[in-house]
């Protein structure tokens, strides 16, 4: 035992080749900053997404998913205007078009990027396909199902609970829904 030293953030042991509690802590670090860093990468695509929705006069509402290994699997905005169809939103689209390109109506491994907190269809329509997990910019104190209201995933009949991130790119989502209202009204 003779040129290690033990205890918080002290050295290395060079007889059994360990890593200091420091030199863990310092790579979980930058493990969790890869992790912010992607997941604020694919929340600025949804907001993307949102943009063009506002400015085709739709609810600027975007979302994302992503598969396991890091793919975009699909991409959506609103629509709800533009098809005539009130299920037309941009969590709707997204996972329509994942579960088409998977040839599965399930999304197990895959997570949701969304700038605004799902309403209870969308909410409903993430936990039957399996989406792992949910990450959301804006709450939706009026309409969100998630965190307000019926808060979907809480229910004892729901029968898959994804994970749920919320107030990622919030700021930037909730002025662009903002803007978009002010300008309408």
């Amino acid at each position: 035992m003779t040129g290690c030293t033990f205890g918080i953030g002290q050295g290395y042991c060079a007889s059994r080749r360990t890593k200091s509690f420091a030199d863990e802590l310092a790579q979980l670090t930058e493990a969790w900053r890869q992790v912010v860093r992607r997941t604020r990468n694919y929340m600025d695509v949804a907001i993307e997404m949102a943009k063009t929705a506002a400015s085709l006069g739709e609810v600027p509402v975007g979302a994302v998913i992503v598969a396991a290994d890091g793919r975009i699997a699909a991409r959506a905005h609103n629509r709800v205007r533009t098809l005539k169809d009130p299920t037309a939103h941009a969590e709707m689209l997204a996972i329509r078009e994942a579960c088409r390109a998977s040839s599965s109506e399930r999304l197990v491994e895959h997570s949701i990027y969304v700038t605004l907190e799902p309403c209870a269809m969308c909410a409903s329509a993430i936990s039957q396909a399996r989406l792992k997990r949910l990450y959301f910019a804006a709450h939706d104190p009026k309409s969100g199902a998630v965190e307000h209201g019926p808060r979907v995933f809480a229910h004892s009949q729901c029968h898959f609970r994804p994970e749920v991130y919320g107030g990622i790119g919030e700021r930037e989502a909730a002025a662009i829904l903002r803007a978009f209202f002010v300008a309408r009204r």
